[in-house]
């Protein structure tokens, strides 16, 4: 009986456990050769995108960085943050014109609106493609306008 008790809360624990750590990094999204193209072009959300190699180590000393600004996107609807191992997906990362460890990207509606070039940081980062998204939902908007006046 009180092994019974303690197996259920050790499978409970277990259970919660693995759920926190498999939560922790679902804000990333780990984007393939098989997935970018997919996901890049969904209707009215912003990309934003590293791409990096595990030997990079420019791509290592950004330590838990990317992780840390997907928890903090979280709440944007139309802004999704993904990576990129251009070291297993060396095709895409000379498709997208990748020379350089880290690179950051914005798409929108499948086309790269901006490069990222700022400092290395959560809020930095966040404020960048804050505002690149915006600036792609407005040209979106006026072109839509735009065909529309066509008609």
């Amino acid at each position: 009986m009180k092994g019974d008790h303690l197996y259920s809360v050790l499978v409970i624990s277990l259970v919660f456990l693995s759920t926190f750590v498999l939560d922790s990094r679902a804000e990333v999204i780990t984007l393939t050769e098989a997935t970018f193209s997919d996901k890049v072009k969904e209707k009215d959300t912003a990309w934003f995108v590293k791409f990096c190699v595990p030997w990079c180590k420019h791509c290592k000393s950004l330590g838990s960085l990317w992780e840390d600004l997907g928890k903090t996107m979280e709440g944007e609807d139309e802004i999704e943050v993904g990576e990129v191992d251009c070291g297993t997906n060396k095709p895409l990362c000379s498709k997208v014109k990748i020379g350089s460890y880290p690179t950051f990207k914005v798409f929108y509606n499948g086309e790269e609106v901006a490069r990222y070039r700022g400092a290395r940081d959560v809020e930095s980062m966040r404020t960048f493609v804050l505002e690149e998204t915006e600036k792609a939902t407005a040209a979106a908007v006026d072109a839509h306008l735009q065909d529309d006046k066509e008609l």
